[in-house]
């Protein structure tokens, strides 16, 4: 835990609008259960999507308790602060806000594009362009699927920029082909805070013996 006079480093986790936003929820828990601060932001897209996946709405004037229902987990003691899409003159915003890096969990092809050529439609795409020029860690995580040529080159792009790209791609010798959904779930969100540095007990790591899970 940071020391009282520390300055505040939270961790920036955008969430966009490609389907996938378990692995989101997974990581947001994960780190809230670290005791990391975070700064969220969700873009419009994401609103629908989370809508669509969980029937729960995500409200910029009701955003604390909307995340609770959403999360499923109480959040009253989390350090959490929220920042609306739109608002490009938030915090995140600038080089000069502390972070310790940026989260885009998942990560749409359009979202990874605007990142890529610094197209900065909204605060997610500054936000991530902005922690890549400051050298710190941004773990990209892509979830669609087939891809295309400019995916893929977006993509190097990305890594070109020091990004850590890691795809949703869940493994199962963690917990084996009768895995359920929130094991695979909680997989890509362990590999997400692996690539951060955060410690979690997310998921079951391989010691090198077959059949021992």
């Amino acid at each position: 835990m940071p020391a009282a006079d520390a300055p505040r480093t939270p961790w920036i986790v955008g969430v966009s609008g490609a389907s996938g936003t378990p692995y989101a929820a997974a990581v947001l828990r994960a780190l809230c259960d670290a005791g990391e601060a975070v700064d969220l932001v969700v873009s419009r897209a994401a609103r629908l999507t989370i809508l669509d996946e969980t029937g729960q709405a995500f409200r910029d004037a009701h955003w604390r308790e909307d995340l609770a229902a959403w999360l499923g987990v109480p959040v009253d003691g989390a350090d959490l602060r929220y920042w609306p899409a739109g608002d490009l003159a938030a915090g995140p915003s600038s080089g000069s806000y502390q972070a310790r890096g940026m989260i885009v969990v998942p990560a749409s092809t359009a979202a990874c594009a605007g990142i890529a050529l610094g197209l900065s439609k909204d605060l997610l795409q500054r936000a991530a362009e902005v922690n890549l020029k400051e050298r710190r860690p941004v773990v990209i995580v892509p979830r669609e699927t087939p891809v295309t040529r400019s995916h893929l080159l977006h993509l190097v792009e990305l890594i070109d920029s020091g990004a850590v790209v890691l795809p949703a791609s869940p493994g199962f010798y963690g917990s084996g082909a009768d895995a359920t959904a929130q094991q695979l779930v909680d997989f890509v969100a362990g590999k997400v805070l692996d690539a951060a540095g955060v410690p979690h007990t997310l998921l079951t790591r391989w010691t090198g013996h077959l059949g021992h899970r």
